[in-house]
């Protein structure tokens, strides 16, 4: 069985109101919305591409550390492809993202730029000319 990439899952002291933004942002579809047993509101989306993105609160009695948007050491961040890249980061930040990284020339006809989603979740925008 091949190791396909599952699922992302994204913590949020608002699930409702970050699956909103990914909803507007993205495209993504809210599949389910429930409680767990620990407590946690636990909503889960997919985007068009067939990938689950699942967004949740802390759990009962968990004591999450701070977002970080900025390049940091473990899962950094996921990416979206793009076929407009000022088009995108102009209605992503117009929808509350902040622009971290401006597009740059990767070579090879690929050129990628960061966001900061709300709730300083680092996104990638990939553009493949």
């Amino acid at each position: 069985m091949p190791f396909n990439v599952n699922h992302i899952h994204l913590k949020s002291s608002d699930p409702r109101k970050t699956a909103a933004w990914f909803v507007e942002a993205f495209n993504v579809e809210i599949v389910s919305e429930r409680v767990r047993s620990t407590g946690d509101l636990f909503i889960t989306t997919m985007t068009e591409g067939g990938l689950a993105i699942n967004i949740s609160a802390e759990k009962e009695g968990e004591v999450l550390g701070p977002a970080d948007a900025d390049a940091h050491y473990g899962i950094e961040h996921f990416g979206f492809d793009t076929d407009d890249m000022d088009a995108d980061i102009e209605r992503l930040v117009g929808l509350g993202a902040v622009l971290k990284e401006a597009p740059s020339d990767q070579g090879g006809g690929v050129t990628i730029g960061f966001i900061a989603a709300p709730g300083d979740i680092r996104i990638e925008l990939i553009h493949r000319s």
